[in-house]
């Protein structure tokens, strides 16, 4: 005998108690009484034949027919333990049923008195064809009867809901098909749109962005023809300028003509590593105290010098302990890549264009020194001052930066113009920046 559905229902506590499922489980495990007369359960001889989404029905009775209303009729499918349906002490217990069937069976009893009964399954789907069984168990009697549900698919019965379903099917496909294109076209047109006015934005933008790019390039030109403008006319007072050998430092040779100022190569080790621990500079013989000048230096490819003016009474300033860049207006270029100016600190500059050539232009009485690119006539920097004393040209080469023919610095001649007041001294006090402790003037 098949006990397998009392142990899983015992577990699952489904029964109405412990105690009636040990009383039923003695009553099982008693031998099998036979009635005089022999009963035994009926079922369906043949195949039942349902078809999809219609009902079947599971009858099955006791032969010769006899009281059925106390015992226990449990509907299975395959075996007992795949519990369809379970009816017990005139009770239903649905909560044992397969998970597929619950919610779609309906017992009959109208005819249990005679041992009839009769199992409504609903909503029949094609996962329910199979073996199905009907068992009915007492203390003195067990029995079973099993069939097969065949189950077939119809669409064309007029009565049946699956039909209904497929014409609605057919009717609604197309309106569903219609109202996802609708969808496809909105999202489509408006992904369109969205697109068109972020590239109308973006149009508009670039055309700002062009407008201000055109503003900043005439403004660019502008102070370009300006620059080159105030270079050509500086050219107008070009000066005659020579060196003075005897401001010159011993590290330096200045050319027999007087335009060329050179470094010497030195001794591993005799130079000090600090920029400006030398006084490594040559002045001019020529001393300006009114009107404007103008001279230009060829720097080549050297990677550090330093061109300017300086005024001729810095040696008395300095025993007066003022600061040593006092009196110097400078214009340099430090390992190749950094421009600067020394304005009391130390001012970095954009040069778009390298200087092979560097125009010096001085306006005595305006208090300005310009510097110019003469390699495309733009102008540098210029300082704005009040110069109380002579000044001299101020030319340093540096040390020797370790090229092997390092390129002089060379004062370019000019068509001298209008004739210019110059005045010369013959002077070996010759200017030059001392070292300073103070970390903004420690260029010098």
């Amino acid at each position: 005998m098949d006990f397998s559905v009392f142990l899983n229902s015992y577990q699952r506590g489904c029964l109405p108690s412990s105690l009636f499922f040990l009383t039923h489980l003695l009553l099982l495990l008693q031998p099998r009484v036979l009635c005089s007369e022999e009963i035994r359960v009926v079922g369906h001889e043949e195949p039942i034949l349902a078809h999809v989404g219609d009902e079947a029905e599971f009858s099955c009775h006791l032969s010769p027919y006899r009281d059925a209303e106390h015992m226990e009729i449990l509907w299975f499918r395959s075996q007992a333990s795949n519990v369809v349906h379970l009816y017990q002490e005139q009770q239903q217990f649905h909560g044992w049923q397969m998970k597929q069937f619950q919610n779609r069976t309906q017992l009959i009893t109208d005819d249990i008195a005679d041992g009839s009964v009769t199992l409504r399954l609903h909503r029949v789907v094609p996962a329910d064809q199979g073996l199905y069984g009907c068992r009915f168990l007492s203390r003195n009697f067990t029995g079973e009867a099993t069939w097969e549900l065949e189950v077939a698919d119809v669409f064309l019965p007029g009565t049946s809901p699956w039909k209904r379903a497929f014409l609605g099917t057919l009717v609604g496909l197309p309106l569903l098909l219609a109202l996802l294109m609708m969808l496809v076209l909105y999202f489509f047109r408006k992904q369109r749109k969205s697109q068109e006015k972020l590239k109308k934005q973006a149009e508009k933008d670039k055309g700002k962005l062009t407008a201000e790019l055109g503003k900043l390039q005439v403004e660019l030109d502008w102070r370009r023809a300006e620059g080159q403008a105030e270079w050509r006319a500086a050219q107008r007072h070009a000066v005659d300028v020579t060196l003075d050998p005897g401001s010159a430092h011993p590290s330096l040779e200045v050319s027999e003509d007087g335009k060329s100022v050179f470094s010497r190569r030195t001794a591993p080790g005799s130079e000090n590593p600090q920029w400006f621990s030398e006084q490594t500079c040559v002045l001019s013989r020529e001393r300006f105290s009114t009107g404007r000048h103008y001279w230009e230096v060829h720097v080549g490819r050297r990677s550090r010098w330093f061109l300017g003016v300086c005024l001729a009474a810095v040696p008395s300033a300095r025993h007066a302990r003022m600061s040593p860049a006092t009196g110097y207006w400078v214009m340099g270029l430090w390992n190749s890549c950094e421009y600067f100016v020394l304005d009391q600190h130390r001012v970095p500059l954009s040069v778009r264009v390298p200087p092979r050539c560097v125009g010096i232009f001085l306006d005595v009485e305006a208090g300005k020194l310009s510097f110019f690119n003469v390699s495309d006539g733009s102008h540098i920097f210029t300082f704005t001052d009040t110069f109380s004393g002579m000044l001299c040209a101020y030319f340093r080469p540096r040390a020797h930066d370790g090229s092997e023919h390092p390129d002089p610095l060379t004062i370019c001649p000019l068509p001298v113009g209008e004739k210019r007041v110059l005045e010369e001294e013959d002077s070996d006090a010759w200017l030059q920046p001392n070292e300073s402790s103070n970390p903004a003037l420690g260029l010098w």
